[in-house]
């Protein structure tokens, strides 16, 4: 699988994550006080889906695209709002050419005293990162490995936040990285919000990632899950999981009243479910 997001943006791992910062973003609002929110893995910020990449897949049309034609619920459709109207922000013409990467998401939702970092090592995404935000003083980017800039970015000035940790999974060992990039970064900042991603993948170790972050014991600890197929039955990617520690206290239920339904939308065969547990803390 390449794993360059021009491939992906948009897919069903897109549509779950982006939904869910943007409502991180809106709880982040509530209060007057400025916040950060540090993209560790933020790509090139901006996906062409008529690119040659997305076409070779076309897997946003199995994610943006089913839940640009669903519809949804009065529930659900509040809880994607603030995502969607983004999206729809970057297309004001109609349909979908553009869809925002997390870097955009966040600045397209921002309000003036709100900061991004936008971390991003591959010199060429960097470059076009640059190119997104050129001029915009609410925005820095920085081409740097991420997992760095768990130490030399935090705690960020304004000590409010998200710390979106979206690696790219290339590597072995990335869900170790996970942990131990987490266990460093709650050090540094403790009362900041961060949120994980990572694939669902039938050779996934997610009983052992679990485990490892339940002993890590940083209070709050949320795991999301969901899956559009049986993971048994394919290799391929079959789910997409975040890890959300110290997330809005009404997050929580939202996911467990909404995600039946966008399952619904965004499945793709049998074994198709979801799953919203709180590893750490009380329910």
């Amino acid at each position: 699988m390449n794993y360059r997001h021009s491939y992906h943006a948009g897919n069903f791992a897109d549509v779950l994550k982006h939904a869910v910062l943007a409502q991180i973003i809106t709880y982040l609002k509530r209060k007057d006080q400025a916040f950060r929110i540090i993209d560790t893995h933020a790509g090139i910020g901006l996906y062409d889906l008529s690119s040659k990449e997305a076409q070779k897949t076309g897997e946003w049309h199995g994610g943006v695209g089913r839940v640009m034609e669903a519809k949804p619920s009065d529930q659900l459709a509040a809880f994607l709002a603030p995502w969607l109207t983004a999206v729809r922000e970057m297309n004001p013409d109609g349909g979908m050419r553009l869809y925002p990467g997390s870097p955009k998401l966040a600045r397209l939702l921002f309000r003036k005293q709100d900061r991004l970092s936008a971390i991003e090592l591959h010199p060429a995404d960097a470059k076009q990162l640059r190119s997104v935000f050129e001029g915009d003083y609410q925005v820095r980017v920085t081409e740097l490995d991420g997992w760095l800039s768990l130490g030399a970015h935090l705690p960020p000035k304004e000590k409010r936040g998200l710390v979106l940790i979206d690696p790219p999974f290339e590597q072995e060992g990335e869900f170790d990285r996970l942990v131990d990039g987490l266990a460093r970064a709650t050090r540094r900042f403790p009362g900041g919000t961060y949120m994980l991603w990572h694939p669902i993948k039938a050779d996934s170790p997610l009983a052992t990632f679990d485990k490892k972050l339940i002993a890590l014991a940083r209070p709050r600890t949320l795991t999301v899950r969901l899956l559009v197929r049986d993971n048994k039955i394919s290799p391929s990617l079959n789910g997409t999981g975040l890890v959300i520690v110290n997330p809005p206290f009404t997050l929580e239920s939202e996911l467990k009243a909404v995600l039946p339904e966008l399952v619904t939308i965004l499945a793709e065969g049998p074994g198709a479910v979801s799953e919203v547990r709180v590893l750490v803390g009380e329910s």
